[in-house]
């Protein structure tokens, strides 16, 4: 069963993203906001060390309130990537002010909610529940 799961999991993102809402239909719920950080143009790499260690201090204290979820560096080096513990986009955004970084504006944030892969849900047969 585990390998049909995982095998059927592109083709339900796949999906998700291209098909339009179901009228009636409840939109997946928001469990997560996931931020993309990137640097301003113009912005030197000294500027960004310079506050790198009250940047990480503040962000393990957001990871262990529970606020981060999960954050990654981003592998073409332009910023970060964050799992916010939020249902909403104002929720992140008053995290994510909190990081000198984002204090001194030193970047620019892309906010986009996450949840449940909705299309699994036909994998529970007839009669799931949302």
């Amino acid at each position: 069963m585990i390998p049909l799961l995982v095998a059927a999991l592109p083709v339900a993102a796949v999906a998700q993203s291209q098909s339009a809402p179901t009228p009636g239909a409840a939109p997946p719920k928001t469990t997560e906001v996931m931020v993309i950080l990137t640097v301003k143009p113009g912005v030197t790499r000294q500027q960004i060390m310079a506050m790198m260690p009250s940047e990480i201090r503040e962000t393990v204290k957001l990871y262990l309130e529970g606020k981060i979820q999960q954050w990654f560096s981003r592998a073409d080096g332009k910023g970060t990537v964050f799992l916010i513990d939020a249902k909403t986009q104002d929720a992140a955004r008053a995290v994510m002010e909190t990081l000198p970084l984002s204090k001194e504006q030193l970047v620019d944030h892309e906010y986009i909610p996450v949840g449940p892969l909705m299309p699994l849900l036909g994998l529970l047969g007839p009669g799931a529940q949302q």
